[in-house]
């Protein structure tokens, strides 16, 4: 039986590059299924042309919304009242919301106050409430930088690069473990270090170990040089099981 958790991607085209799709549908591949695969715009305006071949390709829905008033995003209205219709059939588990709007927090708090689990997606000048307002938080940007082959640089706008400082940096993250390790550990002082990255996810969306270049959070947790660290072998498999505990 397939277990894997079923989303629906809803894409703001008005606020996200085509440039983007390969990472938005790898990265929720890692999370479960991609039921829903559906980008919004008015697709009359020559600025949505280059999401046209790449729509065919990804197999990924279009919907037109008409730009009613000049100066407002047309796609809000229809991706919330979309994302409602598709909660309450019941066929997803959660939804990715694919966006540097900060229009969709309420829509993310309220898909989350009925159960579902929240992924957004953007460009690291999102605001912070639609962050908090996710289970869990990617930069776009940052992953295509990590991306980029060694000693390719790319020149950041302001934009860019004022979003960039509002990312959880790495002294809020490192007090963070040190206080999860302390409230939760044994009578010994370990802790199972998956336990310490689903804590600390919970209290900042957006942290992932490749915002600090790194793959996984293992090598991450050891480059603190804060902890011991020890495996156990579950039995019957090569899997381990790993700890940390403070020096």
């Amino acid at each position: 039986m397939n277990n894997d958790k079923r989303y629906a991607v809803l894409i703001d085209a008005d606020n996200i590059s085509e440039k983007y799709i390969k990472i938005i549908l790898d990265e929720i591949s890692n999370d479960g299924i991609a039921t829903y695969k559906r980008i919004y715009g008015d697709w009359t305006k020559p600025n949505l042309s280059s999401w046209k071949n790449v729509l065919l390709e990804h197999s990924i829905t279009p919907i037109q919304q008409y730009r009613y008033t000049t100066g407002k995003n047309s796609t809000d209205s229809a991706m919330i009242i979309d994302a409602m219709d598709i909660l309450y059939s019941e066929y997803v588990d959660g939804f990715c919301l694919v966006s540097s709007d900060s229009d969709f927090t309420r829509l993310a708090a309220r898909l989350r106050e009925s159960g579902m689990d929240v992924i957004g997606m953007g460009e690291s000048k999102t605001p912070k409430p639609f962050i908090a307002a996710c289970n869990k938080f990617k930069y776009l940007d940052l992953l295509a930088m990590a991306d980029q082959p060694a000693g390719t640089t790319t020149r950041k706008s302001k934009e860019e690069q004022e979003g960039s400082d509002r990312i959880s940096n790495y002294d809020t993250i490192r007090k963070a473990i040190i206080t999860i390790v302390q409230e939760n550990d044994d009578e010994d002082g370990w802790i199972f270090i998956g336990d310490i990255r689903n804590k600390l996810q919970k209290r900042y969306p957006d942290f992932d170990v490749r915002n600090f270049g790194f793959n996984k959070f293992t090598p991450f947790i050891q480059s603190l040089d804060l902890f011991e660290i020890k495996s156990e072998r579950i039995s019957g498999s090569n899997n381990k099981l790993i700890y940390v505990r403070e020096k």
